[in-house]
C-alpha cells in the first residue's frame, strides 16, 4: 500500500482515535502521539522502528529524564529503527527539509518491540477543541498530523505488563514485586498468610521459572523456587523500590529467552536522572490489626489471636553526579515478621487422644523472619554512542521454618540466605548495530539447621472407623532434621548484537558463557529419627494398650563416611546461543523467527563412579529380585565414562502478527516454540555425596507390630532400649556390614534435560484506550525429572501377586535399603483459553483497569510438586489425571484511579474454583486395583473455591519544599475486605474441604497501614 493511500484511509480513524498535534513555528513542530499497547522482543530494552513518509532525512530519540540522545538515519524508503533504547519518557525530533519537528512525550515499556509510522507531509487545520487541551497555545497555528497509533508486535507471546503505577498503587502484602505477576494468564503467585511466596507457571512448579533483571537470569540451578533465595522462605528476592516496570510471559517466549519452561519475567531497574529524586516508606500491620484466624475461633484450645507481625521500611536516593553523563540509584529495604503457627494432631484427631504429656504441644506459636535488601547503581554515558551500567545487590536474612501441621514447634529449623549480585555492562552503538556487551557476578548461599539438636521422634497411628482403615503420621516432637548450606557462585559474560542494516529486518544474535559452582552439603540425618507406632501393645493385639511411645519400630541417623569430605563443589560450565530476526514482511505481517542453542556440562556428574560396593549390591547374584524387572540397572550405574552432555538443545522460537484490517485495530496473532529448563542439581547431588554422609535405616522386630516385621538381619535387630542413645546407634554400625541400612540412589545415565513445547493463537484489539486480547494457549511439558522406587520382589514384579497392592519397601538389596533411581519422566498437558482486558490510566482518563480469566484443563503423570514416586514401576504406569496444582476457573482483576482531594485508589480481586484433589483407590484382593483419582471439590457448597478482595487508599499531601515533586503520603491497605475463609482442610476419611481443619489459603482480613515522602 502506498503511503499516501494509507494515509488517507487512516485519517478518519485518526480523527476519532488516535490525534495528534502538531504545532508549526518557523523551523518547528510538535506531533502528539497516542500511546498503544506495548509490544515486546528485547529482554529488558525497548526497540522503536517504523516509516516515515513526507521527506524526513534523520530521527532522534531523546530521553527528557537524562537529554541523553540517539540519532538514526533515515532510509531512502523512509524507514528508520531504533534497535535498543532504554525504557522510559522519550521523545523524537524528526529533521526535515522545512525544520525539525519534535514529538510530545510518549512512554517505552520494558522489552517493547513497538512500531511507529507517520506522515509529515500530509497535514490538516486542526478542528476538534478536545484533542487541543494537551497542545501548545501561546498563539502558534496548532494543525494535526495524520498518524498511525504504535503498533504491536507481540508476536505469539502471551502475558502483561506491569507499570510502575500498578506497582505503587495495587494493595499487597509484602512488597514482593512479583506479587502482580497474577495478572498474566495462567500465571498464579501463591502468598498465604506467613507462607513461602513463590511463582507458577500454568501446570509447571515454580521451579520452572526464570526471572531476568536488567537482563540477567536470577535463576537457582540448585534449589526449588525459580530464582535464588526463593526455597522456603518469605522473604523478597528483589528490593520492590529498585525495580522500575517488569513484563511477564507466561509462553512463546523469543529466543533470547533461557533456561525457563513457564513463566519468564523480564524487569528492569530504576536509574539516577538528571534530577535529584529520593524518598522514604515505613508499614506496618500485626494482630491488632488483623481479623481471628479460624483456629483462634474454633481451636480446641482457643486463647485468642497469637502474636503477628509485619513491619517493612526502607528508601531510595538517586540522581546526577555528573548531569546528563553520570547518574547514581541506591535504595534499601528491611523486613521484620512474625507468623504464627500451628500445631494440630495428624488423621484429624483431637488432643485429647495423645497422653497429657503430649496435649500441651498442640496451638499456636509464633515464628520470626528478619530480611535486609541493598540495591545501587550507576550509569555513564560518556557520548550519544556508549552506555556503561555498574550495579550491585546484596540480600541478608535470617529466620525461622516451621510449617504448620503436626510437627511440634521444636522442630522448627532456622534458616539463613545470603546473595550478591554483580552487573557491569557497555553498550555501543553505530549507524547499523548495537553491541551489548554484559559481565555479571554471582554468590549465593542458602543454610538452615535444627533448632535444637536432639532427636526426631515421629509417631503414626493405624486407626480403623467404620470399616475404614486410616494410617498415618499424627505428631512429631524433638529437633529438625533439615542441615543443609547450598549454594551458587561464579561468573557470567554475555554478549547481544543486533544489526539494523537490511531492510525490514531487525536481526539479533547472542552467546552467554557462565562458570558457576554448585555447592552442597546435606545432612539431613544429622539428628537421629525414631518411628512409633503408637498403636502397637507388646503385651496384647494392636489399640489394645497405651500409647506406646516406648519402643519405636525404626531408626534413621547420618553416618559419615571416615575421611570423606561431605561438602560438593561441581564446577559447571554452561553455554549458550541464539539468533532473532524480527521480519516486517508487509506493512501488516510481522514474523518473529527464531532459535536457541544451549548446553550445560556438570563433570562431577558426567565423571561420576559409582561406589562398587554399591553396584555389587544390586547386582544379579547378590539380588536377583532385578533379573526380571522392568529396567536394566546397569543403565543407572556410571563407572565414569557413559554419561555424555546433552546437546540436543536446540529450541526454534515462531511467531507472527498479522493486522486483520488497515488501521491495526484487530491483530492476529500466534507462535510455537520449544524451551529447555535444567535437571534441578539438588536431585543429582543425593547420587554424587550418598557415599560421604547419608541416611542408615535399622528396624527392629517387635512381635505383633506389622511395622516391625522383618527378617532378622544386621540391619533387622531385636528391639534394645540402648539404641535410643548415641552409644546404641554406634553399635548398630559397628555390628553391620558397611553401608548397610543406607539407601542406594542410582541416575539414568542417559539423563534428559525437559523441556516445554508451547503453542499459543489469539486475537489482540485496541479501541480507543481500551485494550481487548482473547486467546488459546497448548503447553505440554516433558522429561521432568523424578525418582522411582527400584526394589522388586523375588519374582522381579513391583506388586504382590495376591493381596492389597503396595510397594516393595521390604525387598531391598542386602545389606542396604531401598534402591531409588532417578530418571526423566514427570509429564504435563495445558490447554487453556483467556479473556484479557486492560484499559491503560492516562493524565485525562487517570484510572486503569486490568482484567484476566483463564480456563485451563491441565493434566498430569504425577502429583503437582513431588518427585518421589514411590508407588508404581515406572512413569508409565502413573495415571494421566487432573493436575492438583491448577485451577480449571481463576479471574484476577485489578484497578487503579485518582480521586478528588489528592487521593488514589488501587483494588485487587482473586477468585478461582477449587482445586482438584487426588488420592488413592484400590479393590481388596486385587494386587492391580491400585489407583490414583482426582475430582473438584466444590468448596463448602459454594461456587467458588478461593477468593479474596484487596482495598488500598493513598492520601498525597504536598509540601513544595524541595521541589515540585516533594510530598508526603499515607495509606492504608486492607487485605481480604470480606474476610473470607478460604479453607484448605480435606477430610481423610471422606474427601470433603471442612472449615474445622482450621488452615486457609490466603489471608484473614488485615489492615496494613503505611505512610512515606518523596522529593
Amino acid at each position: 500500500m502506498k503511503a499516501s493511500t494509507r494515509s488517507r484511509s487512516l485519517r478518519s480513524a485518526t480523527l476519532r482515535k488516535f490525534a495528534a498535534a502538531l504545532a508549526v513555528g518557523t523551523c518547528t513542530g510538535v506531533i502528539a502521539i497516542a500511546s498503544a499497547p506495548a509490544a515486546h522482543a528485547q529482554e529488558s530494552n525497548a526497540s522503536l522502528r517504523g516509516t516515515i513518509t513526507g521527506g524526513a532525512t534523520e530521527i532522534t530519540a531523546v530521553r527528557v529524564d537524562r537529554d541523553t540522545r540517539r540519532t538514526v538515519t533515515i532510509s531512502p524508503n523512509g524507514r528508520y529503527n531504533f534497535a535498543s533504547l532504554a525504557p522510559g519518557q522519550y521523545r523524537l525530533e524528526v529533521t526535515t527539509a522545512n525544520g525539525v519537528l519534535t514529538t510530545d512525550v510518549f512512554d517505552l515499556s520494558v522489552a517493547q518491540d513497538a512500531s511507529l509510522d507517520f506522515d509529515v507531509s500530509e497535514l490538516v487545520p486542526l478542528q476538534d477543541p478536545e484533542v487541543a487541551i494537551d497542545t501548545p497555545a501561546d498563539g502558534e497555528n496548532v494543525i494535526l498530523v495524520t498518524g498511525e497509533r504504535i503498533r504491536t508486535l507481540e508476536g505469539g507471546e502471551v502475558g502483561i505488563d506491569i507499570s510502575q503505577r500498578l506497582i505503587e498503587q495495587i494493595p499487597q502484602t509484602n512488597r514482593n514485586f512479583l506479587a502482580f505477576a497474577d495478572l498474566a494468564p495462567g500465571v498464579q503467585f501463591v502468598d498465604s498468610f506467613g507462607g513461602d511466596r513463590r511463582l507458577q507457571g500454568g501446570a509447571q512448579t515454580s521451579n520452572s521459572v526464570n526471572v531476568f533483571i536488567d537482563g540477567i537470569g536470577q535463576k537457582d540451578y540448585v534449589l526449588r523456587g525459580g530464582v535464588t533465595g526463593q526455597d522456603s522462605t518469605v522473604g523478597n528476592p528483589f528490593p520492590q523500590a529498585a525495580i522500575g516496570e517488569y513484563r511477564v510471559i507466561s509462553s512463546n517466549y523469543k529466543a533470547e529467552f533461557d533456561q525457563v519452561g513457564s513463566v519468564a519475567i523480564t524487569a528492569i531497574t530504576k536509574s539516577g536522572t538528571n534530577e535529584f529524586r529520593g524518598s522514604g516508606f515505613v508499614d506496618f500491620t500485626n494482630q491488632d490489626l488483623r481479623a481471628a484466624r479460624p483456629i483462634e475461633i474454633f481451636g480446641t484450645n482457643p486463647s485468642g489471636k497469637t502474636e503477628s507481625k509485619d513491619l517493612q521500611y526502607g528508601g531510595t536516593l538517586g540522581g546526577p553526579i555528573i548531569p546528563d553523563k553520570l547518574f547514581f540509584f541506591a535504595t534499601y529495604e528491611g523486613k521484620e515478621i512474625i507468623t504464627p503457627r500451628d500445631v494440630t494432631p495428624g488423621l484429624d484427631l483431637a488432643p485429647s487422644y495423645f497422653p497429657s504429656e503430649y496435649q500441651g504441644l498442640f496451638g499456636s506459636a509464633s515464628e520470626i523472619f528478619n530480611e535486609n535488601l541493598y540495591f545501587g547503581k550507576i550509569d555513564f554515558t560518556p557520548n550519544m554512542s556508549d552506555l556503561f551500567q555498574f550495579s550491585v545487590k546484596y540480600r541478608d536474612e535470617d529466620g525461622e521454618d516451621f510449617g504448620s501441621g503436626n510437627a511440634a514447634y521444636s522442630t522448627r529449623t532456622v534458616t539463613s540466605v545470603k546473595e550478591w549480585r554483580g552487573l557491569a555492562r557497555w553498550e555501543h552503538t553505530a549507524d547499523n548495530f548495537i553491541n551489548d556487551l554484559k559481565l555479571s557476578y554471582e554468590d549465593v548461599t542458602w543454610n538452615p539447621r535444627p533448632f535444637v539438636f536432639e532427636p526426631r521422634n515421629i509417631y503414626r497411628a493405624e486407626l480403623f472407623e467404620d470399616g475404614v482403615r486410616r494410617e498415618g503420621t499424627i505428631l512429631q516432637t524433638g529437633g529438625s532434621r533439615n542441615f543443609q548450606d547450598k549454594g551458587q557462585d561464579g561468573f557470567q559474560i554475555s554478549n547481544d548484537f543486533t544489526w539494523i542494516g537490511f531492510d525490514r529486518h531487525t536481526i539479533k544474535a547472542g552467546v552467554k558463557a557462565k562458570w558457576v559452582t554448585l555447592n552442597s552439603i546435606q545432612q539431613n540425618s544429622f539428628n537421629p529419627q525414631y518411628v512409633y507406632n503408637v498403636s502397637y501393645n507388646p503385651d496384647g493385639p494392636l489399640n489394645s494398650g497405651p500409647f506406646n511411645d516406648d519402643i519405636p519400630y525404626e531408626v534413621n541417623f547420618s553416618a559419615v563416611v571416615p575421611g570423606d569430605d561431605v561438602s560438593l563443589n561441581s564446577e559447571t560450565f554452561q553455554f549458550g546461543a541464539y539468533i532473532q530476526d524480527d521480519w516486517d514482511v508487509t506493512e501488516r505481517l510481522t514474523l518473529n523467527l527464531g532459535v536457541r542453542w544451549d548446553f550445560e556440562r556438570t563433570p562431577d556428574f558426567l565423571d561420576y563412579v559409582a561406589d562398587p560396593d554399591r553396584v555389587a549390591a544390586v547386582q544379579p547374584d547378590n539380588y536377583p529380585n532385578l533379573v526380571n524387572a522392568n529396567y536394566d540397572i546397569n543403565d543407572y550405574i556410571s563407572t565414569g565414562t557413559e554419561r555424555e552432555v546433552f546437546y540436543g538443545a536446540i529450541q526454534p522460537r515462531i511467531g507472527f502478527s498479522y493486522w486483520l484490517d488497515p488501521d491495526g485495530q484487530f491483530v492476529l496473532f500466534g507462535g510455537y516454540g520449544r524451551s529447555y529448563d535444567r535437571n534441578q542439581f539438588d536431585f543429582i547431588q543425593q547420587e554424587l555425596v550418598q557415599g560421604a554422609s547419608f541416611g542408615r535405616t535399622f528396624r527392629f522386630q517387635n512381635a505383633g507390630d506389622p511395622r516391625g516385621e522383618c527378617t532378622l538381619s544386621a540391619t533387622c535387630v531385636p528391639f534394645d532400649p540402648i539404641y535410643l542413645t548415641e552409644e546404641g546407634r554406634n553399635q548398630l554400625i559397628a555390628n553391620a556390614p558397611p553401608g548397610a541400612g543406607g539407601e542406594l540412589r542410582f541416575i539414568n545415565n542417559d539423563l534428559k534435560l525437559p523441556y516445554s513445547d508451547q503453542f499459543s493463537l489469539g486475537v489482540r484489539s485496541t479501541f480507543d484506550l481500551l485494550n481487548v486480547e482473547v486467546g488459546y494457549r497448548h503447553i505440554a511439558s516433558r522429561d521432568g525429572f523424578g525418582y522411582l522406587l527400584g526394589n522388586r520382589r523375588p519374582n522381579g514384579d513391583f506388586f504382590p501377586e495376591t493381596g492389597n497392592a503396595s510397594s516393595p519397601f521390604g525387598n531391598p538389596p542386602s545389606p542396604y535399603g531401598s534402591i531409588l533411581i532417578g530418571t526423566n519422566g514427570i509429564n504435563t498437558d495445558l490447554d487453556s483459553g483467556y479473556l484479557k482486558l486492560n484499559k491503560r490510566y492516562t493524565r485525562t482518563s487517570p484510572w486503569s483497569f486490568d482484567a484476566t480469566y483463564t480456563f485451563t484443563l491441565a493434566e498430569e503423570n504425577r502429583r503437582f510438586g513431588e518427585y518421589f514416586s514411590l508407588d508404581f514401576p515406572s512413569f508409565e504406569d502413573y495415571p494421566v489425571i487432573r493436575s492438583a496444582g491448577v485451577r480449571k476457573h481463576r479471574i484476577v482483576m485489578a484497578a487503579t484511579a485518582d480521586l478528588p482531594l489528592d487521593f488514589t485508589m488501587g483494588a485487587k480481586l482473586q477468585y478461582s474454583s477449587p482445586p482438584y484433589l487426588q488420592s488413592f483407590t484400590s479393590t481388596v484382593g486385587d494386587p492391580n486395583s491400585r489407583d490414583i483419582i482426582a475430582v473438584e471439590r466444590d468448596g463448602l457448597g459454594d461456587l467458588w473455591g478461593f477468593r479474596q478482595f484487596d482495598l488500598s487508599l493513598t492520601k498525597y499531601i504536598d509540601l513544595g519544599l524541595i521541589n515540585d515533586e516533594n510530598r508526603f503520603w499515607v495509606r492504608a491497605d486492607v487485605i481480604n475486605v470480606f474476610n473470607d475463609r478460604n479453607y484448605n482442610s480435606f477430610s481423610s476419611l471422606t474427601g470433603e474441604r471442612n472449615r474445622f481443619g482450621y488452615g486457609t489459603d490466603g489471608f484473614p482480613r488485615l489492615l496494613k497501614v503505611s505512610a512515606g515522602f518523596e522529593f
